[in-house]
């Protein structure tokens, strides 16, 4: 196919890491704030459970630079497929669950701003590139651990209050907002298996 070519073209994927390692930095620095507040008024181990979409886009910047560069060695092939596995899903999640999130505030009335245009877009792509990305990964036995990983940090999110800041007006909503998430999450693995399905079969590793 036309695009496949065009997709796994390497100048392409420099661009998109050209485009995701700024986006991922960026993102990081976005949970600054939360992450401050949280290293202060809940316990360290907390941490890592707080940036959910810039460490997705670190999964599929990795996952890119494998693709770019695959491990040769049935280890590296392992830690290749989980990464994959985890960057696809949770992309896929987090891309789909901002763009929800900040259009269901402004539907309730809250303010959109230019910022929040540009999280839409930007968290959209982070979905699309996964999508069109999971067909050349080798990540398809390790969506189950996938998809425990990431249910296991939408309960820790929802049980410890450490999931990502809600718009003021959706902060009465957070019930709604966790079964959104956790549903989303099982959609996004299904989808995850469905994009990828076929891969091992036609490519040997």
């Amino acid at each position: 196919m036309k695009l496949d070519k065009l997709l796994k073209h390497r100048a392409i994927i420099w661009l998109l890491l050209a485009v995701n390692i700024p986006g991922t930095i960026y993102g990081y620095i976005w949970y600054g704030n939360q992450l401050v507040y949280t290293a202060a008024n809940y316990p360290n181990w907390l941490l890592p459970f707080v940036p959910d979409s810039p460490t997705a886009s670190l999964f599929f910047t990795l996952a890119l630079i494998l693709l770019l560069y695959p491990p040769r060695t049935t280890a590296g092939i392992t830690v290749r497929a989980l990464i994959e596995a985890l960057a696809v899903v949770t992309s896929v999640k987090y891309g789909i669950w901002a763009v929800s999130i900040i259009a269901a505030g402004g539907y309730q009335g809250g303010s959109i701003v230019w910022q929040d245009w540009m999280l839409m877009t930007s968290h959209a792509g982070m979905a699309v590139e996964a999508l069109l990305y999971a067909r050349f990964f080798v990540c398809r036995k390790m969506l189950p651990l996938a998809l425990l990983w990431t249910l296991l940090n939408d309960t820790v999110d929802y049980s410890y209050g450490v999931y990502p800041w809600l718009p003021r007006v959706l902060t009465d909503d957070v019930p709604q907002v966790r079964t959104f998430t956790f549903l989303l999450t099982l959609v996004s693995a299904a989808a995850a298996w469905l994009a990828s399905k076929g891969v091992h079969s036609r490519r040997a590793q």
